[in-house]
């Protein structure tokens, strides 16, 4: 099948230029494209995941990735579906951040470069932060409209609040990249995120002006609900890659409580099983959609995090779930004597371990009737962690049907 169109049957594509150009392509032989990442935080999120998913599908049909990590465009700020400016982030910062994205990469790409479509990851500071500024306005900044640009959807939801010049310029520097890379590599093709359309269409338009070749660019649907949210959200705030800012469990639980409605969906991007099976647990109908919403969160638990992870974490759901307190992959935290005798109370120690953002929410919830301590519903708010509370296996926190957590005295 042809790596478009597995994509498509996946339901990745948003939007392509030069559709049938482009399958042409993908047809003759080995295509090389890139996805950039802007490393604004120290783990890639959930959100990061459909184009890594989509390099991962193209890999596997003989196609070559280019992870790009914005260690240039990251120290300016991508304005795309953003209403403020942006933090700008240290020259340090960047390249911690970049050094993260690298690591994390490799658990979803084939890097062997004995291989011909080995993945390779690349870093636009290596030509931005040297740039000539009016060697770039006259190779690059002539061929660009101002009106084109003010035009684009990223820039017009900024206009009435205020657009800085240092933004302005994401689109100039977005395309620049393109082009450098389809003069390093050969790349002509530029993938990522649907909010990213009117960047990614300047960028293979300056090419064809420039270079009178070929470039495509192809974006992705966001991962959002059935009814338009964007998914990807917790309650202790987005769903991160990285095991120590959201834990296998925490993640798996995530995904095993999508609603009926996505999993079909979640399915076919988040996982590399095949569409006939995709499509069988997206049929299934009432309590049976539970087999399919089991198999989403074991498998992209294990993408993300490894088979022994999602083991644990599966077992930790399925054993709390079923009334009993064990399973180690629970999100813990251990009490010494001196913070218990310091602060006791329930609703204070949910706040501290994220299970709730203020006391205040904690204690509606309690008042509520939404919270049990070791399945045992809790109606008092002033309710305290003892010593005996939290010896041997501690104590099992759960605040409405999705949110454990277990509190356990230090050894």
């Amino acid at each position: 099948m042809n790596a478009y169109d597995i994509l498509k049957e996946r339901g990745f594509i948003a939007q392509v230029t030069y559709e049938d150009e482009l399958r042409k392509a993908f047809d003759e032989g080995m295509v090389t494209f890139y996805t950039g990442f802007d490393p604004t935080a120290d783990s890639l999120h959930i959100g990061h995941y459909i184009p890594v998913m989509a390099m991962a599908h193209l890999q596997r049909a003989g196609h070559k990735p280019i992870a790009l990590m914005g260690g240039g465009t990251g120290m300016i700020g991508d304005p795309s579906g953003k209403s403020d400016l942006r933090k700008v982030l240290t020259v340090e910062d960047i390249d911690h951040n970049v050094e993260c994205f690298k690591k994390q990469m490799s658990r979803f790409l084939d890097f062997d470069p004995s291989k011909p479509n080995c993945a390779v990851i690349a870093n636009n500071a290596d030509w931005l932060r040297t740039l000539n500024y009016i060697d770039f306005l006259r190779e690059v900044g002539a061929l660009f409209s101002v009106n084109r640009m003010l035009a684009a959807e990223c820039y017009k939801q900024r206009l009435e609040r205020g657009l800085t010049f240092l933004e302005f310029n994401y689109m100039l520097m977005q395309s620049y990249d393109f082009l450098e890379l389809n003069h390093r590599y050969n790349c002509i093709l530029q993938t990522g995120g649907d909010d990213q359309w009117s960047n990614m269409l300047s960028g293979a338009d300056l090419i064809r002006r420039k270079e009178q070749k070929p470039a495509f660019a192809m974006t992705f649907k966001l991962l959002l609900t059935h009814d338009g949210r964007k998914m990807g959200k917790t309650e202790k705030g987005a769903l991160w890659l990285d095991a120590n800012k959201c834990s296998p469990y925490d993640f798996y639980q995530y995904w095993r409580n999508v609603d009926d409605a996505d999993v079909e969906k979640c399915l076919g991007l988040l996982t590399f099983l095949p569409m006939d099976e995709v499509r069988r647990l997206g049929a299934l109908q009432g309590s049976e959609i539970n087999e399919a919403k089991r198999v989403l969160a074991f498998e992209v638990t294990k993408m993300i995090h490894g088979e022994e992870e999602a083991v644990k974490a599966q077992q930790a759901a399925e054993a709390l779930f079923g009334g009993a307190a064990a399973g180690g992959s629970i999100p813990t935290t251990e009490i010494s004597a001196a913070e218990l005798a310091e602060e006791a109370r329930l609703l204070a120690w949910m706040t501290k371990a994220g299970m709730t953002k203020s006391n205040g929410e904690a204690r509606k919830a309690i008042q509520q009737g939404g919270v049990s301590v070791n399945d045992e519903k809790v109606a008092d708010p002033d309710f305290r962690f003892t010593e005996e509370t939290l010896a041997g296996e501690g104590a099992v926190v759960r605040k409405g049907k999705k949110t454990f957590h277990r509190f356990v005295a230090a050894k």
